[in-house]
């Protein structure tokens, strides 16, 4: 998905109609009634060869922020922040009302993107208001009638060229990963600057302080924060000089378990926040001392090791610890024990209040990094490979043993390697469990994703595919000069 569409507007003038037909579906629930959309929907829209994110809004209302439709203003007031660009829509019937020209007002405030939709617009009846929508000076507006799908493909032209400045921008935050590899490529990570930073990403439950530390890191009080849980409702980056080292950190919403997550705002949060872990490289995990470790954390860890990113874990709120030595070894030992596909991924102890402990953060993301990028060369891996199954030999399933015959790495970002072998299919999850430990200890690779494949190899025997027939035929030629002689 390459940017993300909010469409807004009055209630009833056609939006969940459009959304509906963008996203091929019927998700948003469409009645003439006014305000039937009452919260957020998110769907995955298309648009001739476009691919983009649409958000489907609650009507904009003048009212009062205690009432249902104060309500439903602030949570598309937030949708609008969120989104890249905003569709607002008028009922080109009905004509310009006294409300569209407040919130054409709004949006021009609040958004950088912003195209006019007359909708309605087939036949005579819609001429006038057509004209009246030009005076809300947010230029041409694009005549469409959602329900009949005409004018779609003034809208396409309209957003066609902000797609590719948006494609642009995504590709060039994007992180390289999966880096191909080969033996005498330069070892180590790229040099980072203030174009290419270092990119980390802050994720964890509501309230565990991730606003808080990265202010403290940056030096500023550029985000928000609060005692109230889920101050945060987007993804924001920030670029600061950490140190030596330039930095752009996303800040995201927290997540909280599923079932809880009752806002569709809140919704649309945590899939930003999801978003922000594939555009980084490093993801730190923070976590609250008082409640460590909760499932939530667990699955958070769990995603950012999935996408294969560097991860360290941090818990926050250490000065308030009382028992600050028997604590650390409890989280050890659970961290351990709970996150096995992360084993020997930093653990650090920060206080995002007071500052204490983030040198040791800044270290440990630095080293995150580092392994994340390590090169092993194919001789030192066939060695190693020649002692781990010397030491432990794979399995024979049917009484046919399994050879391993050579490893490689082939990409890093995360490291990814194969081993060459017969049978792959048969080789146990607990044997290639058994070698990425190995290679984690052996080649000090803590804690950082490590992709292994198991690869068979062809037989290069010449004579694998001729008839058998062949050699008895040489051997009866043979046989017969012998006799002539």
């Amino acid at each position: 998905m390459s940017f993300t569409l909010a469409i807004v507007g009055r209630p009833n003038v056609g939006k969940s109609t459009l959304f509906n037909r963008l996203v091929g579906k019927r998700l948003a629930l469409v009645d003439d009634q006014p305000g039937v959309t009452r919260d957020l929907r998110e769907g995955e829209a298309r648009l001739g060869d476009l691919r983009f994110t649409v958000i489907d809004t609650a009507g904009l209302e003048e009212a009062t922020d205690a009432s249902l439709q104060g309500r439903m203003r602030r949570l598309t007031e937030r949708a609008v922040d969120m989104a890249d660009v905003c569709l607002f829509m008028i009922d080109a019937r009905a004509g310009v009302l006294p409300a569209d020209e407040v919130f054409a007002e709004i949006l021009r405030k609040r958004s950088e993107h912003v195209f006019l939709a007359a909708n309605k617009a087939e036949g005579r009846a819609a001429e006038a208001g057509v004209l009246e929508a030009y005076g809300l000076g947010l230029g041409d507006p694009l005549r469409i009638s959602a329900e009949h799908g005409e004018g779609l493909e003034d809208l396409y032209a309209a957003l066609m060229p902000l797609a590719d400045v948006f494609a642009e921008k995504a590709a060039a935050d994007a992180p390289e990963v999966d880096v191909e590899v080969e033996d005498g490529d330069e070892d180590g990570p790229r040099k980072l600057t203030k174009e290419k930073p270092l990119q980390v990403a802050v994720i964890g439950r509501p309230n565990a302080g991730k606003s808080t530390l990265i202010n403290k890191i940056i030096g500023e009080d550029r985000l928000l924060t609060g005692p109230e849980a889920g101050i945060t409702r987007d993804a924001i980056s920030v670029m600061a000089q950490w140190g030596d080292t330039p930095v752009r950190i996303f800040d995201t919403a927290g997540m909280r378990k599923r079932a809880k997550v009752q806002e569709k705002l809140e919704k649309l949060s945590v899939s930003d926040g999801l978003r922000a872990v594939k555009f980084a490289e490093v993801v730190v995990v923070l976590l609250d001392a008082d409640i460590p470790f909760e499932q939530q954390d667990l699955r958070i860890a769990d995603l950012a090791e999935r996408e294969g990113r560097a991860v360290v874990v941090a818990i926050n709120k250490w000065d308030l610890e009382p028992e600050k030595q028997a604590k650390l070894r409890d989280l050890r030992e659970k961290f351990e024990r709970l996150l096995p596909q992360l084993r020997g991924a930093p653990l650090v102890t920060v206080s995002a209040k007071t500052g204490k402990g983030l040198d040791r953060l800044e270290a440990a993301i630095l080293r995150a990094h580092e392994v994340w990028n390590r090169r092993v060369t194919t001789s030192q891996l066939n060695r190693w490979l020649s002692d781990m199954v010397e030491a432990h030999p794979p399995p024979a399933p049917g009484g046919r043993r399994i050879k391993l015959r050579y490893a490689t790495q082939v990409k890093t970002r995360p490291p990814g390697f194969v081993v060459m072998c017969s049978l792959p299919e048969k080789l146990p999850e607990s044997y290639s469990r058994y070698l990425i430990n190995g290679l984690r200890d052996d080649f000090d690779m803590p804690g950082t994703p490590i992709r292994l494949t198991m690869r068979s190899q062809a037989d290069k025997n010449p004579y694998k595919d001729k008839k058998k027939s062949t050699p008895s035929r040489l051997r009866k030629h043979l046989g017969k000069g012998r006799a002539d002689e």
